[in-house]
């Protein structure tokens, strides 16, 4: 943002810096003098050993109070560690105040500077205040403490004041005494209450990378099964999570939450699974009590703040407009996340949450970030000053909100105040230094304008580390409403709009390329679609849907989220584990293959088996084509309902025209008429009887018979007749014309098996293919 402190300067500023530079100048003279009479540097010069004022380098470690008042001692404390070849001798560490900094681009050039610039740095407060070091070898470190009351610093108007603390000694090569290190942080010093104080919004995010997988266990449970049980660690006691709500809870902050966190944690109150790193199984999770001991306190602790609930898993907007809107059906998941968000907040916190504000990462947008986000009903946008720039040239920074048409809000966070804890804070120089430079930068932006209030917004860091979220309390608890004071993000997007400051949302081309770098490809969109598809062609046919849509949807969202930015490979392995998982499922329900079978007769039944490995049932239609429908006529499509882990035959009736081969065709169908699965055709070979044949086995029959009475009648009358060798040579000659007639005694001659006898039918559980050849009744 521009700033009038750093652009306009007053006559009396340029004059004091003028007689300060002078001052400078003349007390430089005699060292320049001595630099230019000392021999030569050692070798370790030439070998990148630090020399001059960065031979000796100097840590802060703490500085409290942080934003000290009249009646307070100031206590510092630190390391200084001998970075050069040299011996340091007679040394000892002081602090120095340097002048009041104009403006916030001078607290960025001081804390850039290195080295020792005398004049720019102050004059050291010597005597008692000092602390003696003495002898400090090449590599050796030693700690300092150094305390002094406030009245002793000689502060005056109300400023940021810059304060060193530096280590003066001598070395065998340059034997005076000189400043041999110096580190720098600022003091913020405000000794009565200003005129108007600065409206602070902090955003404190509760945010976190996808932990379930779209797995459940065939319990009736349905056990989520989780990728890890890393944010187990998270939640417990010094955890990040854990200390994000043990610090928030006493801040005057904003929650801004990401909801697939609080259904994550819930999830682990209950029993959960966890993915074996190799392998198929999983383990039983552990989280249990550290999540509900974690949900407890998040309970207690949002109570009488406001909170705000992004989308359903953090949806990364800017990858969405750049790449996602040329897929269809992309811009109805955030919908969907956004309206998921407000149940998801009021079920597991029991608060109604804010849903009406997009975050898109680092707060980058551009007018097709804007148009995106406002379309699932987001009318405020966490944009930030780096990004949404002022052109203006005001001295002054100004409100965080901006009217940026359509009845939309920019609200647009403070860059530097936002970006003050993104380094490593887990070192307490680092962290020290940030803390005293934030509270630096918003008394600046207090004594920019006295007299004018604003409202300012920080949006910090996504996930901050522990450490991080650390320093940022210590920042929050160092202001104590001396210069500001708290205000939610609701009425800092309700905020009169200052009507100077810029209103133009940047062209898609402005999209910094670092960020336009880590976006989410246009495949992964696709991804999602694909994935999406399957799951609508499966919904219909469930009877439980519940127990599929809520984990997959839950998951598809997942694949969207921010969290995966700077993580490519792993979004393409979470989005691929969900569809191969998804098309596992669709193929429990399947049809039983079946090889080429036999019809004999005008008119048969075929059998075709829907097997269901799924734990829930199903519901189809089963569709019969015949591919020469003159030939076969193959009776109308049927219902199959199915019950988890079973398999159930369906009879269709057939008509047959002519002999041969004809190709039919078993498609499974969902009640909405979409195909599901694979067609699966398979061979019928008619084998039709005609009537010559028919009348030629009658009559052989009837021949039969005839045969069979006369044979009876002859031996009834054998058996009447009177016994002797009369009646044995007529017995005899009438076998013979028995013989002679009918040839083997048909009573003992098989019966040939007939083309109507039933085969045996395919049972409700058969699971095995038909086999070649296979008969089926009529």
């Amino acid at each position: 943002m521009a700033d009038a402190a750093d652009l306009r300067e007053t006559t009396s500023s340029r004059a004091r810096r003028w007689l300060r530079r002078t001052g400078t100048l003349l007390a430089a003279a005699p060292v320049l003098a001595g630099v230019l009479q000392a021999p030569a540097a050692p070798a370790a010069h030439a070998a990148g050993k630090p020399t001059g004022s960065r031979s000796v380098g100097v840590d802060i470690t703490s500085l409290t109070p942080t934003a000290p008042t009249k009646s307070d001692t100031l206590t510092v404390s630190g390391t200084v560690t001998n970075d050069s070849a040299s011996t340091v001798s007679g040394s000892h560490v002081g602090l120095r105040v340097g002048p009041t900094l104009e403006g916030r681009n001078a607290i960025d050039s001081a804390a850039r500077r290195t080295g020792y610039q005398q004049g720019a740095d102050g004059s050291e407060i010597g005597g008692k205040y000092t602390k003696k070091i003495g002898k400090l070898g090449a590599g050796v470190s030693r700690d300092f403490t150094l305390s002094i009351p406030v009245n002793e610093l000689h502060l005056g108007e109300n400023g940021v004041y810059q304060l060193g603390v530096s280590l003066t000694g001598q070395t065998q090569s340059r034997p005076w005494e000189q400043v041999l290190g110096i580190k720098r942080t600022f003091l913020p010093w405000q000794s009565g209450a200003p005129s108007k104080k600065t409206q602070l919004t902090y955003l404190w995010p509760l945010i976190s990378t996808p932990h379930v997988t779209s797995r459940t266990d065939a319990d009736e449970d349905r056990t989520p099964i989780f990728r890890d049980d890393r944010l187990k660690a998270e939640l417990a006691p010094g955890g990040r999570l854990q200390q994000m709500v043990s610090l928030g809870k006493n801040l005057p902050i904003t929650w801004v939450i990401d909801p697939d966190l609080l259904a994550t944690v819930d999830a682990m109150t209950r029993e959960y699974d966890v993915q074996k790193r190799h392998g198929d199984g999983t383990t039983a999770g552990r989280g249990q009590a550290v999540a509900k001991r974690w949900l407890n306190d998040l309970q207690k602790a949002v109570e009488g703040h406001q909170v705000v609930a992004l989308p359903f898993s953090d949806p990364d907007i800017a990858s969405l407009a750049h790449h996602g809107t040329s897929v269809p059906g992309a811009l109805s998941h955030l919908r969907d996340a956004t309206e998921l968000a407000s149940t998801t907040v009021q079920t597991v916190l029991g608060v109604k949450p804010r849903t009406d504000f997009a975050w898109p990462a680092n707060g980058a947008v551009d007018s097709s970030i804007v148009d995106v986000a406002t379309s699932a009903g987001a009318h405020n946008v966490i944009a930030r000053s780096d990004s949404l720039r002022e052109t203006g040239n005001l001295s002054y920074t100004p409100s965080a909100a901006r009217q940026i048409g359509g009845g939309n809000t920019a609200v647009v966070s403070d860059a530097r105040l936002s970006t003050a804890f993104t380094g490593d804070m887990s070192k307490a120089d680092n962290s020290t230094l940030a803390i005293q430079r934030f509270l630096a930068q918003s008394q600046m932006i207090n004594l920019q304008s006295p007299d004018r209030q604003r409202s300012i917004v920080v949006a910090p860091q996504r996930t901050p580390t522990t450490s991080q979220a650390q320093a940022m309390a210590a920042a929050l608890d160092g202001l104590s409403g001396q210069w500001t004071q708290p205000m939610n993000l609701g009425q800092a997007a309700k905020a009169k709009p200052d009507p100077n400051a810029t209103q133009h949302v940047p062209s898609t081309r402005a999209y910094p390329a670092s960020l336009r770098r880590q976006e989410l490809p246009t495949q992964a969109f696709k991804d999602v679609d694909k994935t999406q598809g399957t799951l609508n062609r499966f919904e219909p046919i469930l009877t439980a849907k519940y127990r599929v849509v809520t984990p997959f949807g839950n998951a598809i969202r997942r694949e969207m989220s921010t969290s995966w930015r700077g993580n490519a490979l792993g979004a393409t392995h979470f989005r691929d584990g969900v569809q191969h998982y998804l098309d596992g499922l669709t193929k429990k329900v399947r049809l039983i293959p079946k090889t080429d079978m036999t019809l004999s007769g005008r008119s048969a039944t075929i059998p075709v088996t829907v097997q269901n490995n799924l734990v829930q049932g199903v519901q189809l239609r089963l569709v019969l084509k015949s591919r020469q429908g003159n030939r076969l006529a193959v009776s109308e499509p049927q219902v199959v309902n199915v019950e988890g882990g079973h398999s159930q035959s369906v009879k269709f009736g057939t008509t047959a025209n002519a002999n041969g081969p004809v190709w039919v065709a078993a498609q499974l169908v969902t009640p909405d008429g979409q195909p599901y699965g694979d067609e699966m055709p398979f061979e019928v070979n008619v084998t039709e009887i005609t009537s010559t044949v028919i009348l030629v086995i009658a009559g052989g029959v009837l021949l039969l018979v005839l045969a069979g009475i006369r044979i009876y009648l002859q031996r009834k009358r054998t058996v009447t007749a009177n016994s002797g060798d009369e009646d044995a040579e007529d017995a005899n000659e009438d076998e013979a014309t028995d013989t002679e007639a009918g040839g083997d005694d048909p009573a003992s001659a098989p019966v040939p098996e007939q083309p109507s006898d039933p085969a045996p039918d395919t049972g409700s559980q058969s699971a095995g293919a038909s086999g070649a050849g296979e008969k089926v009744d009529h």
